[in-house]
């Protein structure tokens, strides 16, 4: 019988038995008191997450769903094009976006004091996608209309083929009136692609990963104008469309359209460029014989940027609410943070990635607002030791069907909590200073902490913890909840995963400053 580490050696079969047990979904508690979220059970996240993975398919919409979020709980946000020395107060709560694509949400003690730490969860938001190429029109094949798309990661593997594909993402376009340029979301509600598998008759040919250039281009629609049966009206030049030499000249005609029509827009050529990700529109949904499992995309790591997010947003209601009398405000003397970085699936060198100072400079601003003519290198690194960073990734759950590549006393399960990612060889942030801290924050949260290690013959990927812990000298740790199939096009994790990680990262809000003076 396989069985996971728990970290903290106190659980026993009767705790583990009522994790397991269900609870009716409660989304109007969710949704309508944030500051009782550490009394509701971790099913009562499952459907919104399923709903925020569901309606959210791109880095771009999950910014955007974030940002209205944070909003909605009295965050204010924030432009790295303007001074914040003014604008940052104590007992603030704040956001800013880089790129549309990563943001960092902050609050700020209302004790706090230049030089007292930071308790940070990093996670990435952007998950295995295919982007639409910037010249994205292809000859058509024999009546088939194509899409030009690129991998972005570890995507375009012959999981992708035979899946509903859909489009959507950023497009530029021009106000005819203002002459400025604006960023606007799109997502077209059916699915648009697909990438069709070759059947087995064929021979070798259908066997194993196919050329991903060549063979897995999806296909967008038919067009038979060339068999010269009837004419096709709708068959346009694109310079009607937008004009020579317009963005719209560069892409599929029928795409171009479908864009527009969806976004309003009557004039193509005010469409300026666009970003565009093609990606799997089954809506997540439960599974299991009591539906408890949650089968979705995208997992990886929008799971662990959700449970931190939902994580802050119910650390400020409950810290406000003790004191009574309206407060919105933080009392505690340390700054709360969530990065959660793009560009992770790729190495995180672009500006909103983890290797960029997206996440250093919030923190030397933070420092610069409140410390005046003490601002400088000193009390930075000050700020930087005294300062804990969780690198919220997902990790690998227990496969059955393949029990022989797992540590078998590694080996993290389902609907049970946030698993510590160790490796010896530096790939994680883990040490021991690092694990026992958190598990003391289990313990405080009533968590339970699992631990994976792949085994010394297999080959371990990495995360944005060594990274962001390298570039400040912080305490880190490398954890997150467990899936089943990761980098697939579809995932697995238990139902209450995700709430299970909003109540640690919670935990870890609440009591980073009681746990951080137990450590000498």
């Amino acid at each position: 019988m396989t069985k996971s580490l728990p970290l903290r050696p106190e659980a026993s079969t009767s705790s583990l038995r009522n994790l397991q047990q269900r609870e009716p979904l409660s989304t109007s508690s969710f949704q309508s008191s944030s500051r009782a979220v550490s009394q509701i059970k971790a099913e009562a996240f499952t459907e919104p997450f399923l709903s925020f993975i569901t309606e959210n398919p791109t880095v771009f919409h999950a910014v955007a769903h974030f940002s209205k979020r944070l909003e909605s709980h009295g965050f204010v946000k924030l432009s790295e094009r303007d001074l914040w020395t003014n604008k940052l107060k104590k007992g603030g709560k704040y956001f800013f976006d880089r790129n549309g694509s990563g943001m960092i949400a902050f609050v700020v003690g209302s004790n706090y004091t230049p030089g007292n730490g930071c308790a940070i969860i990093a996670s990435h938001i952007d998950a295995l996608t295919t982007k639409v190429k910037p010249i994205s029109t292809k000859p058509t094949a024999l009546g088939y209309v194509q899409l030009g798309i690129a991998n972005y990661g570890g995507a375009l593997s012959n999981l992708w083929m035979d899946r509903d594909l859909g489009i959507g993402g950023r497009v530029l376009v021009k106000d005819g009136k203002t002459g400025k340029i604006e960023t606007r979301l799109v997502k077209l509600g059916w699915p648009i692609a697909r990438i069709p598998s070759l059947a087995p008759h064929f021979g070798m040919s259908a066997e194993g990963q196919p050329n991903r250039e060549t063979r897995m281009v999806p296909i967008i629609g038919l067009d038979n104008s060339d068999m010269g049966a009837k004419a096709v009206d709708e068959k346009k030049s694109l310079a009607v469309l937008g004009g020579a030499g317009t963005f719209a000249d560069t892409q599929p005609e029928r795409l171009v359209k479908a864009i527009a029509g969806e976004m309003g827009i009557q004039d193509y050529s005010s469409i300026f460029n666009w970003e565009l990700e093609v990606f799997d529109t089954q809506p997540a949904q439960l599974g299991g014989l009591d539906k408890e499992f949650i089968f979705a995309g995208r997992i990886d790591d929008k799971l662990c940027t959700f449970s931190a997010m939902e994580a802050l947003i119910a650390s400020i209601s409950d810290s406000s609410a003790t004191r009574g009398g309206g407060s919105t405000e933080d009392d505690s003397s340390v700054v709360k943070m969530v990065f959660a970085s793009d560009d992770e699936e790729v190495g995180s060198l672009l500006r909103q990635g983890a290797r960029s100072n997206f996440m250093t400079s919030a923190v030397e601003r933070i420092c610069e607002a409140f410390s005046g003519d003490k601002y400088g290198p000193s009390l930075l690194s000050q700020t930087y030791a005294n300062s804990f960073l969780i690198s919220a990734d997902v990790s690998h759950a227990f496969n059955p069907n393949y029990s022989d590549v797992y540590l078998h006393d590694h080996a993290p399960r389902l609907n049970v909590g946030v698993a510590v990612q160790a490796d010896p060889n530096a790939h994680t942030t883990t040490d021991a200073i690092s694990t026992a801290f958190l598990q003391r924050v289990a313990e405080k949260s009533d968590s339970i902490l699992q631990v994976f290690q792949i085994r010394n013959d297999s080959r371990s990927g990495g995360t944005i913890g060594p990274m962001s812990s390298a570039m400040t000298g912080m305490r880190a740790i490398d954890a997150g909840l467990p899936q089943l199939s990761m980098h697939s096009i579809r995932a697995c994790i238990g139902d209450k995963d995700p709430g299970l990680g909003v109540k640690l990262f919670k935990g870890f809000f609440d009591h980073f400053e009681e746990i951080d003076k137990e450590f000498v």
